[in-house]
């Protein structure tokens, strides 16, 4: 059919097209499929719009980051107890704003809603929105603008 063999495993080309229409659907970056010892994946880079994004909080640090540091300090005792915290699925950068003359996405103390974006982390020049998980109040936010994040590290916290 249209199976092609390369190094013993064979390929088939349309499942690899799906697959990256698949991306282009939902706007992933990758993708990966394993079949007993098969493994495919997929995988894109992005770099049209979110580039914008990524040098922007570089041009006015000092401008976001005395908001984010009120935000962040303002729950300090609940700072050591993040059992209830969403963590960052991902390495990357945080940025607290859409951009650097824009409002917070969300501050502490205002009501969210599940699906609100509450920041966003850039990992590999893609913009990846952090949302909301549940509706609540956003208790503390334990990240500054422009930091950079580890994969399962309290980002924020919803009560």
């Amino acid at each position: 059919m249209g199976d092609h063999k390369d190094n013993g495993i064979n390929i088939d080309p349309a499942f690899v097209r799906a697959l990256a229409e698949l991306l282009d659907d939902t706007q992933l970056s990758e993708i990966e499929v394993e079949d007993g010892d098969r493994k495919v994946r997929v995988a894109r880079t992005l770099t049209a719009a979110p580039v914008a994004y990524a040098a922007a909080p570089v041009a006015a640090p000092a401008a976001a980051a005395p908001a984010a540091t009120v935000a962040a300090a303002a729950p300090a005792p609940a700072a050591d107890n993040f059992a209830d915290a969403v963590k960052s699925p991902m390495v990357g950068t945080v940025y607290l704003a859409p951009e650097p003359s824009a409002p917070n996405f969300a501050a502490v103390g205002s009501a969210v809603k599940a699906g609100d974006t509450i920041l966003i982390i850039e990992a590999m020049k893609v913009m990846n929105p952090i949302t909301a998980p549940a509706a609540g109040t956003l208790k503390a936010v334990h990240v500054e603008n422009s930091q950079p994040v580890e994969f399962d590290q309290p980002l924020f916290t919803i009560g």
